[in-house]
């Protein structure tokens, strides 16, 4: 099978967020069950000098997007089994911040999904199935559908969309982005793209695609309310048919603590005396009390979504607690502030690196005794899944796929692998927390039991791969050979194409 995988990010060349680590990892699962599976991202200019001078110049071609004829070059590499492409044109991607510039942000999205359709005559290569991930790619289903449906070297091309967070949707003025891209006024409708006034990239994948997946069971599940919905689960129940929920997976191989680079004393469950060192190296690290007591992680975008707001309505409350705290993450001014004032108020118990460090956030995993996820909502998360990893007992709130994948400890089967409340309540927060610090305290051989189930506990990419695979077969005749599609230079025709949604009141 073939399989075009698009994303805005993908590690190890660029990250921001989760999707980098799907579009990472996701692929090289495919490979290796025998696929043709090929991964296209922007040539960003932050990418890494040494993935830079690996690249391959593959073509270049002209891409007309709007009244502009852009330059479009396709550059290459080829890594554990995998094919990456990236789009290259400095207007566009030659950015220090990849996100968050307003309509450039906007444009900078819509050049790539057109020049992913645009290019594959010339890398000579047409997948059987295209893989958007999140509204950066959204418009290349809306585009496939209603521009270059009738062209015969994409008419059998598949879409599969994945939500990764619904929240951010990628919407902009619709002349702007129409205008670019050649859409016409009659998609600017509730029934296609229009979204209050504006264009939703995300609602482009959501009513094109063929078949929708966002990245856990429990939040295909959650998006079908007006909760978790956004504005669009309307659309969602519509589509609920072709909405799947496949968990995200963790790449072993990077997150182990027997052998991590980034750790100065490595352990597994057989040697978890180890364990207590990187602790001692975290709390030297941090600055900390070197001291026997509990020590929490949270590693997280500073954002109301990550639950941030609960831990600022009872961060003295839980300071009573003989407790120490490790905050790591970048955000909102709001609680950037919050977490200064802590590092002041709190020296020698709290510490707060308002920054993204790779190496850090390893010794947090391997250093704490418990990680804190007490999410407003969590399509997936992997921060869960490493900590279990490292021995660092997961408190989650039970939503998307922290509920899919935390088992809260029951005390009369001693089963499970954290703790959990259901409510986004500061307080019952406050109460789990508390339990948690108790058991720590009160009851070593409990703790030492629920620490290994946590590190026994698997959630690679091979699962999930198999899932997606079987998706993929779903959409497909049986043996059909697909061809590459021949070089083009015509402009793109646009047939008419029946709504994918319901009406406004058929949805509602």
């Amino acid at each position: 099978m073939k399989v075009l995988f698009c994303a805005s990010e993908c590690v190890p060349f660029v990250k921001t967020g989760g999707l980098a680590d799907v579009a990472g990892a996701l692929p090289i699962a495919l490979a290796k069950e025998g696929h043709d599976v090929r991964v296209i991202l922007p040539n960003y200019r932050v990418i890494d000098s040494y993935w830079k001078a690996r690249m391959e110049q593959v073509c270049s071609f002209d891409v007309l997007f709007g009244w502009e004829t852009l330059y479009c070059g396709i550059k290459r590499v080829q890594d554990n089994g995998v094919t990456y492409y990236f789009v290259d044109n400095e207007a566009h991607f030659g950015v220090t911040e990849i996100y968050g510039d307003g309509i450039s942000e906007g444009l900078r999205f819509a050049f790539f999904c057109r020049a992913v359709l645009e290019c594959l005559p010339h890398i000579d290569f047409v997948p059987e199935v295209l893989h958007l991930n999140d509204w950066q790619t959204g418009l290349i289903a809306a585009l496939l559908k209603t521009q270059y449906a009738a062209k015969p070297d994409y008419a059998r091309i598949k879409t599969v969309f994945s939500i990764h967070n619904l929240k951010y949707q990628g919407i902009f003025s619709w002349r702007e982005i129409a205008g670019r891209l050649g859409l016409e006024d009659r998609y600017f409708t509730y029934e296609y793209l229009e979204f209050f006034g504006c264009i939703s990239c995300m609602k482009g994948g959501l009513v094109f695609a063929d078949r929708l997946c966002t990245v856990s069971p429990t939040y295909a599940e959650e998006i079908k309310t007006p909760f978790f919905g956004e504005n669009l689960d309307g659309l969602l129940r519509a589509r609920e048919n072709t909405l799947s929920g496949i968990l995200n997976g963790l790449d072993y191989t990077i997150f182990n603590p027997s052998n991590d680079r980034y750790l100065t004393h490595h352990f597994d469950a057989d040697s978890l005396e180890e364990k207590r060192i990187c602790k001692r190296d975290l709390q030297r690290e941090c600055g900390l009390e070197e001291r026997d007591v509990p020590l929490i992680g949270m590693i997280a975008r500073l954002s109301q979504q990550k639950g941030l707001d609960l831990v600022e309505r009872v961060l003295g409350d839980l300071m009573r607690s003989d407790v120490q705290i490790v905050f790591l993450g970048k955000g909102d001014r709001r609680f950037v502030d919050l977490l200064n004032w802590a590092n002041w108020r709190y020296p020698k118990r709290v510490h707060a690196r308002i920054e993204l460090d790779e190496g850090l956030a390893h010794r947090v995993y391997a250093g704490s005794d418990l990680f804190l996820m007490p999410s407003q909502f969590e399509p997936c998360g992997l921060s869960q899944m490493i900590a279990l990893r490292y021995g660092s007992v997961p408190i989650v709130r039970e939503t998307g796929g922290l509920r899919d994948t935390i088992q809260p400890y029951n005390m009369y089967t001693d089963e499970g692998n954290g703790f959990s409340f259901a409510n986004y309540n500061a307080h019952e927060m406050l109460f789990t927390i508390e339990r948690a610090v108790k058991y720590w305290n009160e009851d070593k051989d409990m703790w030492r039991r629920m620490m290994l189930r946590g590190m026994a506990d698997r959630f690679d990419w091979a699962k999930p791969a198999k899932a997606y695979l079987a998706l993929y077969e779903k959409m497909l005749p049986p043996a059909v050979a697909v061809q590459a599609p021949t070089k083009r230079k015509a402009a793109p025709t646009t047939p008419e194409v029946e709504p994918l949604m319901p009406t406004q009141a058929q949805a509602e």
